[in-house]
Parts: structure tokens; sequence; C-alpha cells
């Protein structure tokens, strides 16, 4: 016989709401935010973070700049977009540092909590952890090489 514990152990598994491990481990829920961190976007700031985003097909949202990252995960990012082989042309970086707006205001566009955060095509890749998952198995190169974003091979 089953012992009173174990069965509601169970009971409490199978009433909980299913979800993909990815999407349990990739996308924070916004009910996962404080209501500190969770307010509405200004119409003039989304405007600017949507045009931050279409800038250039590769965009990284970070602390620092490319040259002088301020923190080990921007460094990290852009240290694995050197790897990859990005062309600097169709790459663009944004110091959150410089603006407190921006800075909240990105984590809010994207739902992601962690900066840096990664954009290309205008579609939110995700931040440090996520391009380093990508980058050891693989899909990040797909995905740029697919995108066109990678500096052409010399003939």
């Amino acid at each position: 016989m089953f012992s009173r514990p174990l069965l509601s152990s169970a009971f409490r598994q199978a009433s909980r709401p299913s979800r993909p491990l990815a999407a349990q481990c990739l996308r924070p829920q916004a009910a996962r935010l404080t209501p500190l961190q969770l307010r509405l976007l200004s119409t003039e700031t989304k405007a600017a973070i949507d045009k931050a985003v279409g800038s250039a097909p590769v965009v990284l949202f970070m602390k620092g700049t490319p040259e002088t990252p301020q923190c080990g995960f921007s460094r990290a990012s852009i240290q694995i977009l050197g790897l990859q082989g990005v062309d600097p042309k169709k790459f663009t970086a944004f110091n959150v540092l410089e603006d407190e707006e921006l800075r909240q205001g990105i984590k809010e566009y994207s739902e992601w909590p962690t900066i840096p955060q990664l954009y290309i095509d205008k579609e939110f890749v995700g931040g440090c952890d996520i391009l380093m998952s990508m980058h050891q198995n693989g899909e990040l190169s797909k995905m740029l090489e697919a995108k066109g974003v990678l500096v052409p091979a010399e003939t």
C-alpha cells in the first residue's frame, strides 16, 4: 500500500500544469517578476528599443562596450561573437550602463531579467548562458550562417 506522503507528492506533481523543460529553463514568465521589476514600458522607450534592435542584423545590449566590457558575461558574449566570426559591419552594441531607462527597459522588452542580451534579425536569442550553450552545441554557428551575418570567407 502507498504511504500518504507519497500519494500527496504524486498528486501535487500530476496536478501541476506541465510546461516544456525548455520553456522552464530558457524564458522566465512575466508572472515570476516582482512588482518592482514589472512595469509598463513607456511608448518612447519601446520605440527607442525597437529602433535599436532593428539598427543592425546582430545587436547586443551589454554592460560596457565591445572594446571595454564592464562585466564578465558581457566580455564572454563579445568573445563568443568574435569566435563565431560575426561581421563587424553587421553588428552593433549598446552600453546599458549609459542609460538607466534602457537598462531597465530592455529587461521588460524581452521579458529576460539579465544583461547581456543578444538579438539577431530583431529576434531575441538570449543572454550569455544561452549564447554559451548554443556556441558549444553548434546551434549559434548554424543560426549566424543562415542569417548571413558572418565575415565572408576569403577566396
